[in-house]
């Protein structure tokens, strides 16, 4: 079995476009301090996804014991193969190798290595429409838009500017693929609300 890690953001979608077929996504619902903003727009989270074939599992994992329910639950599937998408963050790179090497499974991460501006640019090129749903304060004018192709170099020199990752792999900001290449059908969202968790804001849809 294929299993991927994915959220519904750009990364974990795009990781699994390059890939091809999975069996299944999983997505883990982390205890932090901060709300994760896929959690908090939890249903429209699952919607992408299923939006491109893929079935979803959706685990709450306890604070403390995160390794041990990730590895207990993916013993359930046998997984041949895990799929991820980290770019350039060792410490990721590692905990994602412990898990793969508990559950005897070979993990690709298609995206690692990459340069971010340029995989940025590539996700947006290639079809990806990622609606900015959280973001530090110092992004917040781009909560709720979309990063396109007219738009992205713009972003990208806001972030350099702030002395951001561009690409967001140190929960600069999240994103959730309203479509892409894998999309069956674009997901559809209404904006309720912007919530604020100490310089984080959080957009809320439905």
């Amino acid at each position: 079995m294929r299993i991927a890690f994915m959220s519904g953001g750009k990364d974990s979608y795009y990781a699994v476009y390059k890939f091809g077929y999975v069996d299944l996504s999983i997505m883990l619902i982390y205890d932090f301090p901060r709300p994760n903003p896929h959690a908090l727009n939890l249903s429209k989270s699952v919607e992408t996804i299923l939006n491109c074939g893929i079935p979803v599992l959706i685990t709450k994992l306890s604070r403390g014991r995160e390794f041990e329910e990730t590895v207990g639950l993916l013993k359930k599937f046998y997984p041949e193969v895990i799929v991820a998408g980290d770019v350039c963050v060792e410490e990721h790179l590692k905990y994602m190798e412990r898990i793969a090497r508990e559950v005897n499974a070979k993990l690709v991460e298609p995206l690692w290595g990459a340069d971010p501006l340029e995989l940025l640019h590539k996700e947006v090129e290639e079809g990806l429409k990622p609606l900015i749903i959280g973001a530090v304060e110092e992004l917040s004018n781009y909560l709720g838009k979309v990063l396109t192709p007219e738009n992205v170099e713009e972003f990208i020199q806001h972030s350099k500017i702030a002395n951001l990752n561009p690409l967001g792999e140190y929960g600069e900001y999240h994103t959730l693929v309203l479509r892409g290449p894998l999309s069956k059908v674009e997901t559809s969202f209404t904006v309720v609300g912007v919530e604020n968790f100490t310089k984080y804001n959080i957009l809320r849809i439905m």
